[in-house]
């Protein structure tokens, strides 16, 4: 079984319920409050974490607890220790700084501009390895990322969707008289898989696995994967002309024709549309300015005949971001129900520190890790 299955993260809550264990839950109550004192700064932050886990390594591998146990069952342990705090620390550690979010915005803006017209023959993709059902199953994969709170599942997500490009490759290469597939077919393939599923927040939640997945497991397999999606973030903000097979001013037309359709779908208030019932579109307020539901959300308005084939995948993704800001917004409200319904019951009255590693209602003893809020399915291994 994988060392950080759900199964073995929730043994590793077990054990922190232990009395034996209050020296390590005291040891994580203090890290996560000491690392919420200072103002975020990502590079330090991540050294940070990275230090307490070589130094709970350490503490657990001598802990009665863990008495005779194998490599396996630490390393265990120390995945389940990671995918806690992160869970714990991930409002405060994901998206920390405006430039992060500048560029998230930066990279999906243009990611949406290349998707009108970029194609595998661009990317100089044989049409032997073209699959879309493969590709698909790979930018769904990709896709994901956003789901998960855990360094680890992130990156999950970024070596399944890899995973799936080379078994195509491979598969690929043995039915034909081709060569084993290389970087020089891998990398063009997940350059326009990413640009096909345009993977929400792309550049955070690299910078988030780089910082925060634990240093001693970015190694190997992952790091080669996680290497290539890198470059493919880079390629893909630096993209221009010379990085396609397209003639300058083919691309150039071509990126203006996108930057058109974009603001037609984002036209001001002033110049907006009446809908398809000849109503001018409604209207609402956001931080005091006038928003068009129309201008935010382009179908609120649409009828069923006005929709086009081309319309089901922008549907489908916009589909994807509700289901998924919605799920955040009920972990967050269920989350302020259980702190205020604690605190009417006095339940944290003998410490003044924030909702991180309070006592599970339903035990008893040395509660002090609750899993309630952290029970997520893994993506598919």
């Amino acid at each position: 079984m994988d060392s950080s299955s759900p199964a073995n993260f929730y043994d590793f809550l077990d054990r922190m319920k232990h009395p034996a264990s209050v020296d390590l839950v005291r040891s994580i109550k203090s890290f996560i409050v000491s690392f919420s004192f200072h103002a975020a700064d990502a590079e330090r932050d991540g050294k940070k974490l990275q230090d307490f886990l070589l130094t709970m390594e350490a503490a657990i591998k001598d802990h009665p607890l863990w008495y005779g146990a194998t490599e396996e069952e630490i390393d265990s342990a120390i995945e389940g220790l990671e995918k806690y705090l992160m869970t714990k620390l991930f409002s405060r550690t994901f998206a920390s700084s405006l430039a992060d979010v500048k560029r998230d915005k930066e990279i999906s803006e243009k990611i949406c501009l290349l998707q009108n017209f970029v194609r595998p023959e661009h990317l100089d993709i044989s049409r032997e390895i073209q699959n879309e059902t493969s590709w698909l199953l790979a930018e769904k994969e990709l896709q994901k990322i956003n789901a998960f709170k855990a360094p680890r599942e992130k990156l999950l997500c970024i070596l399944n969707c890899c995973r799936v490009i080379n078994n195509l490759l491979l598969n690929v290469s043995m039915s034909t008289d081709r060569r084993p597939a290389g970087a020089d077919d891998f990398l063009p393939v997940l350059i326009y898989v990413t640009i096909k599923a345009n993977p929400p927040q792309f550049h955070s939640n690299l910078k988030y696995i780089q910082l925060y997945r634990r240093q001693s497991r970015l190694i190997s397999e992952a790091a080669y994967y996680f290497t290539n999606m890198v470059s493919v973030e880079s390629f893909i903000l630096e993209l221009d002309a010379k990085s396609l097979s397209m003639d300058e001013n083919e691309f150039e037309r071509n990126m203006r024709k996108a930057e058109l359709a974009s603001a037609e779908n984002l036209r001001p208030v002033d110049s907006e549309p009446a809908s398809s019932s000849g109503e001018p579109n409604p209207i609402t307020r956001r931080h005091g300015k006038e928003i068009k539901i129309g201008e935010t959300y382009p179908y609120m308005e649409a009828e069923v005949g006005e929709l086009r084939v081309g319309d089901v995948e922008d549907l489908l993704k916009l589909y994807k971001e509700v289901v998924i800001k919605y799920s955040n917004l009920c972990d967050a409200v269920h989350s302020l129900s259980l702190d205020k319904a604690l605190a009417l019951a006095g339940a944290d009255h003998r410490s003044h520190m924030p909702h991180t590693l309070r006592s599970h209602p339903r035990n008893e003893g040395n509660s002090d890790v609750s899993s309630s809020d952290l029970a997520e399915e893994s993506p598919t291994n």
